[in-house]
């Protein structure tokens, strides 16, 4: 299908302000050290890392928020570096950050949603089109003439993708986008991406810490001090249970149990994480 992100071995660290002593600007501690990931066009790619892993710095790094202060990040076959292709960059990879409300702007569902489309000069009757399309996309089209501040936590985080997806994005990356939100609000933002990744074939880049999350993602990357650590289906990533708890991670609670009972000297296929497959596992033990 072809790459739609390509990582070439990029670093990045935030620079002191100019010492009056020195008189020389001194790199701090490296965020990011040498980043190789290749992201298809269509993928669901989740990163993991707990706190100053990386993967927010990472991620800033894929619709040109951040440069790489060595290395290449190329969208398609653009560098990021080319300023002057920074708009053809952010239509392509739209961001969806963590706190909604830091996305939303205008006082009227629909007006935030074609917010950045009216910067862009659409034309108003595709402007519309797209507009609808984007609230039916994420099940809030019914909402489209409330207030966003009379809205859940959910319902807000999807008036905030809705502005993406009505840019027509080849790719989103969201940055902890469940992070702030109740259970409820979580289920209807996870069900939207999936349903954005699996109908209409956008790739996604998912910054998250909720396993369960990773889990259903068709690939999971794990960051730890920078670099990637894991990168794999997540049947894979998640067997490797001490790996994770090593680096300040959990596994899927599914995950967990078995790696606990096989401890007790019971063989279960540490590739099981959802729960369908751990009762069938457990009723072939107990049979």
């Amino acid at each position: 299908m072809g790459n739609i992100i390509k990582t070439d071995d990029i670093h990045f660290y935030y620079e002191n302000e100019y010492s009056v002593e020195e008189g020389v600007e001194s790199p701090v501690k490296e965020i990011l050290k040498g980043i190789n990931l290749d992201i298809n066009k269509g993928e669901f790619v989740a990163v993991l890392g707990h706190n100053g892993s990386g993967k927010s710095t990472f991620a800033k790094h894929l619709n040109a928020i951040l440069l790489p202060k060595k290395g290449t990040v190329y969208i398609g076959d653009i560098d990021t570096k080319l300023e002057d292709r920074h708009f053809d960059i952010r239509q392509r990879v739209g961001m969806v950050f963590q706190n909604p409300d830091n996305q939303i702007v205008a006082t009227v569902v629909e007006e935030d949603v074609a917010f950045a489309l009216e910067n862009l000069g659409v034309e108003p009757k595709e402007m519309r089109n797209r507009v609808d399309d984007a609230l039916k996309a994420v099940d809030m089209y019914e909402y489209r003439e409330h207030a966003p501040h009379q809205l859940s936590g959910g319902q807000k985080q999807r008036v905030a993708i809705a502005g993406v997806i009505a840019m027509r994005p080849e790719c989103i990356v969201l940055d902890e986008p469940t992070a702030m939100l109740d259970p409820k609000g979580r289920q209807e933002v996870l069900k939207t991406i999936r349903m954005l990744n699996k109908n209409f074939g956008i790739t996604i880049v998912a910054i998250t810490h909720y396993m369960d999350e990773a889990a259903e993602a068709d690939r999971v990357v794990v960051m730890d001090e920078g670099e990637v650590i894991l990168d794999d289906i997540p049947k894979e990533v998640f067997s490797h249970v001490e790996l994770l708890k090593s680096v300040g991670l959990d596994v899927p609670q599914v995950t967990e149990l078995i790696y606990e009972l096989n401890k007790y000297g019971l063989n279960i296929d540490k590739q099981i994480i959802t729960e369908d497959e751990c009762v069938e596992a457990l009723m072939k033990i107990l049979a």
